[in-house]
This record gives structure tokens, C-alpha cells and sequence, in this order.
């Protein structure tokens, strides 16, 4: 009992359902097919009670497989951290400068966002991942990093060893003639290994190989995209809104001269915040160590002015058609169905003569929100289905809004 005990960490068994989910459901299986696949190889290839090196290897390959299910699942299970329902800061004061989430009933403190799969508000969130099915932030930063490094590690030398198998198992089994390429998969080797390879074990490490390789890859890319980030202290949404913060700027001409207040200077002081010894990163998730010329609130402060600005800026169209919400409607044309945005941001549906206020959009696609029973509801919608109002009251509208999600 004090085995499971201690196997058993969740803080509420419901969290196992995070499971039952294409995406950890594939990022498992890929797991487990270059795992096994490489542990049968090495049998066949190196076997490891022949050789000190064989040994190594196997112990080696092992290690990877624990090291990637171990911070694999404490970024799903550890979850990124939550801010509390209704939380409010200490100081009554500083409520001028943060947003109010109306769906968690409290205050955004910095550095959170309100994601729309967990339905919560996020600390320090950096996005949410369909791999783990769960959001990426504060507390599971480091765990999910060191998954996406471990990952393409291991299955490099699970791609190596399948690699060695096939070149070692057919050797001796291929012929060449003057115009073709013979494998004889029943030729007798001189040194029969202990697992016999035959042809369903070719194809099936070929297949390995294939996922091991597609892994390396696309995951490597991603295990820099997010040291990119992580070296400046930052999260992939306070990026974009850096790159925002410049781009109004520019365009106000205000003169203002935006630091980021989160960069400590140094990437190895960077570095330390989401990376220690003992796996928990640094600070309480509210408040976090700033530049000197910034303060807690400098990201919140150009947050609220960049959403009046998306107010002031935003445009009012008028529905002409009918839209269900689908995904990839075929019936608004072959264009809108084929470029439907890469996201998982939602689809609003629409009734001809709804209003909407597009912040945002694509020459198929357009961003917006909408008033939904006295609530307002945020995205995705065909341009086709809409058309621009010849009078636009989005500015006037804007200074009368209350701050919200």
C-alpha cells in the first residue's frame, strides 16, 4: 500500500481522464511503439549480457523510456497551476490595473490567462497542449521542457538501433544482379540471434524508424522554440504581447519605451526561474522578480491598453447569413473549407442580422465577438457570411464596456 501510495500522486483521481484524449493517446502510443521496438532490437542486434557495450546500451534505452514517461506525466498530472475562483489582489488599489475574468468570477493576476479548454485561470500560461491535454505554465514549465529535450534524445538512439538492426539482420540476405536487389529473409546467418527477424519485424521496425525520426523533429523544434522563450523569462503569449506592445507603439506614435518586466537580465538568471533542483520553479505564481525600471503591474497596464485598443480599433459587420459553428463549413464555399485557421480558438455560430465586432482576420476568416444572452462570446466566423456596417459604433461601444475575459 505505501508503494501505490507514493505511485499514486494526483491530487484528485478525476485527472486520470486527462488520458482519454487523442493526444495523449497518440504521444503514449508513439512512446510505447519506439520503446518496445527499440528493446527488442537491441536483442536482436547488441544483446546486453555479451558485452559491457551491449549493456550500457540497454541500460541506456531504458533510462530514456523512464525519464520521458516521468516528466511526461508530471507535466500532465502536475498540472501549470491555477488562480483561485474570486481571487482579488491584497491591495485594493491595484485592481485598476488587472482584468476581470467573468467566468472564474475574480481578477487576472499577472502574468495568468484565462484558457478556454481548462476553463480556468492559468498561471503563467504559456499555451495549452493537446499532447498532454492540459495547459503548460507556471508549475509544469520545467517538466514539460525537459520532456520535449528527452524525447527526441531517446528516440535519436532508438533510431540508430533500429538502423544497426536492419543493416546487420540483412546483410547477409541481400544479392545483387546486374538489374535487380534480392533480400532473402530465410537465409541462414552464421550467428542466429535470439529473437528471429523476419519479415513482419522488418516492416515493423521501418515503422519505428519513420516515428522516431518525424519525433526527433518536430519535437527538437519545438524544445528550442520553447528555450527561445524561457531564457528571456517569457511565456509564448507575453512574446505576443511584446510584439504588440511595439506594434501600438508604432502606430500611436506615443513615444512610450516598452521593457519587458519580466527579463532578470542574465539567461542564466532567466534560466533559474523555471529550472531548480528540487523541480518546483520559483515564486507563488502572483507575484514574480522584475526588471528595475518595471513593476508588478507594467504587463497588466499595457494589456488593458492594448484591449482598448482592439476596441477602439475593431469594426462592426452585420450577419447576411446563417453559420452553424462548424470547423469546416463546405457549404460557405471551397476556399472557406480549405482555409479554415490552423487553431484551436473557437467557432461562434451566427443568425442573419447578428452584430459582431471583427478585431481581426483572413481573407477567408474573420475574429470577433458577439453578444450572447448578456454574454459576449469570442470567435472564429466566415468573412462570406458577414458584411460591414455602414455605421460603426465600436468605439463609442468601447468605453463602456467593463474590463472582462
Amino acid at each position: 500500500m505505501n508503494f501505490l501510495s507514493t505511485f499514486v500522486t494526483f491530487q484528485n483521481l478525476h485527472e486520470v481522464r486527462r488520458l482519454c484524449h487523442w493526444g495523449p493517446i497518440i504521444a503514449l502510443s508513439v512512446i510505447a511503439i519506439c520503446s518496445t521496438m527499440a528493446i527488442l532490437d537491441s536483442i536482436i542486434w547488441y544483446w546486453p549480457l555479451d558485452t559491457t557495450g551491449g549493456s550500457i546500451n540497454f541500460i541506456m534505452l531504458l533510462n530514456w523510456t523512464v525519464l520521458i514517461l516521468y516528466n511526461y506525466f508530471n507535466a500532465m498530472f502536475v498540472g501549470p497551476g491555477y488562480i483561485l475562483h474570486g481571487w482579488k489582489p491584497e491591495t485594493q488599489q491595484d485592481i485598476q490595473y488587472l482584468q476581470y475574468c467573468r467566468l472564474c468570477q475574480g481578477y487576472k493576476a499577472p502574468r495568468s490567462h484565462h484558457c478556454r479548454k481548462c476553463n480556468r485561470c492559468v498561471m503563467k500560461m504559456d499555451h495549452h497542449c493537446p499532447w498532454i491535454n492540459n495547459c503548460c505554465g507556471h508549475l509544469n514549465h520545467a517538466y514539460f521542457t525537459s520532456f520535449l529535450l528527452l524525447a527526441p534524445m531517446g528516440c535519436s538512439h532508438a533510431a540508430i538501433i533500429f538502423i544497426m538492426t536492419m543493416y546487420t539482420q540483412l546483410y547477409e540476405r541481400i544479392s545483387f544482379g546486374w538489374s535487380t536487389v534480392k533480400i532473402d529473409m530465410s537465409a541462414v546467418r552464421k550467428f542466429q540471434p535470439l529473437m528471429p527477424f523476419s519479415v513482419p519485424a522488418f516492416a515493423a521496425t521501418l515503422f519505428a524508424l519513420g516515428l522516431a525520426l518525424g519525433t526527433t523533429i518536430a519535437v527538437g523544434m519545438l524544445f528550442f522554440i520553447q528555450m527561445k522563450v524561457i531564457l528571456r523569462n517569457k511565456t509564448s503569449i507575453e512574446s505576443w504581447i511584446e510584439e504588440k506592445a511595439k506594434d501600438r507603439i508604432q502606430h500611436y506614435q506615443t513615444g512610450e519605451d516598452f521593457t519587458f518586466p519580466y527579463d532578470l537580465g542574465t539567461r542564466w538568471l532567466n534560466f533559474k526561474q523555471v529550472f531548480t533542483w528540487t523541480g518546483t520553479p520559483k515564486g507563488d505564481g502572483i507575484e514574480w522578480p522584475v526588471h528595475p525600471k518595471c513593476h508588478q503591474h507594467t504587463l497588466t497596464i499595457e494589456q488593458l491598453k492594448q484591449k482598448a485598443d482592439k476596441r477602439v480599433r475593431s469594426v462592426q459587420y452585420q450577419a447576411v447569413e446563417d453559420y452553424n459553428g462548424a470547423c469546416c463549413p463546405l457549404s460557405k464555399g471551397i476556399q472557406t473549407f480549405f482555409r479554415t485557421p490552423c487553431t484551436e480558438e473557437p467557432r461562434i455560430p451566427l443568425n442573419k442580422g447578428d452584430t459582431i465586432l471583427a478585431t481581426r482576420g483572413t481573407k477567408w476568416w474573420m475574429y470577433g465577438d458577439k453578444m450572447w444572452f448578456e454574454i459576449r462570446v469570442r470567435g472564429w466566423f466566415p468573412r462570406r457570411c458577414v458584411e460591414k456596417c455602414h455605421y460603426d459604433t465600436a468605439a463609442s461601444d468601447s468605453t463602456s464596456d467593463k474590463k472582462a475575459n
